[in-house]
């Protein structure tokens, strides 16, 4: 479950008002809207990336608005997918978990589940660079996943691929969906793939957030 109930953002001219959003457990849901509108805002707020002015938010049945953003349990792939340039693929996909307290034999047993889970297994010794775009998306899921989050956040995360590998990476979503049963919040401007992937589909305009018609 992902609840914002009356969110006040203000920050110079762009402001969200008493925002509410309501997403049951389990729900592929997906928000779009406007470039500027505050979609990638209202991912931030989630992630505690971006701290808000009054408000509160609950992810799951927990009220996390001063939580930090490792104890939030979410994972979170941003629109540039934030891969650092220093870390091998490896590296890059147990980084979440050494922010928390895992063993080094947990990291590793879980990091290489997601690589034979996502196809990466020939990949791990590659720094960002040398990848390609659809294989960097896998990676940053990956890295969101990998921590077993009961809420992953996903901000334009198919953008730039060609069809070939957007098909692909819809179909990737789908299962992750199906598998592990998450609640998704995707942001896209794509209303083809919003009708593929979406249970629930939201719009934000003018600091609100509606369900579409």
């Amino acid at each position: 479950m992902i609840k914002l109930d009356q969110i006040e953002l203000h920050q110079g001219d762009f402001h969200l008002q008493q925002l509410c959003l309501d997403i049951p457990k389990g729900c592929y849901a997906v928000l779009m809207g406007k470039s500027g509108c505050g979609k990638t805002t209202l991912l931030e707020i989630l992630a505690g990336l971006r701290p808000v002015q009054a408000g509160s938010i609950w992810l799951g049945h927990q009220e996390v608005t001063h939580l930090k953003p490792a104890a939030r349990q979410l994972g979170y792939v941003p629109q540039d997918r934030a891969l650092f340039p220093t870390m091998r693929v490896r590296e890059q996909l147990g980084f979440s978990l050494r922010l928390r307290p895992f063993s080094k034999e947990e990291i590793s047993k879980r990091v290489n589940e997601m690589a034979r889970w996502l196809n990466l297994e020939h990949l791990m010794e590659r720094l960002p660079q040398s990848l390609s775009g659809g294989e960097a998306q896998r990676v940053a899921l990956g890295r969101a996943l990998a921590s077993r989050p009961g809420i992953l956040c996903l901000d334009e995360p198919l953008s730039g691929l060609d069809q070939d590998l957007h098909d692909e990476a819809c179909s990737l979503l789908e299962s992750i969906h199906q598998e592990t049963g998450m609640t998704i919040l995707h942001v896209t401007h794509s209303r083809h793939e919003a009708d593929r992937l979406a249970n629930r589909l939201w719009v934000i305009d003018e600091g609100q957030v509606r369900p579409s018609a």
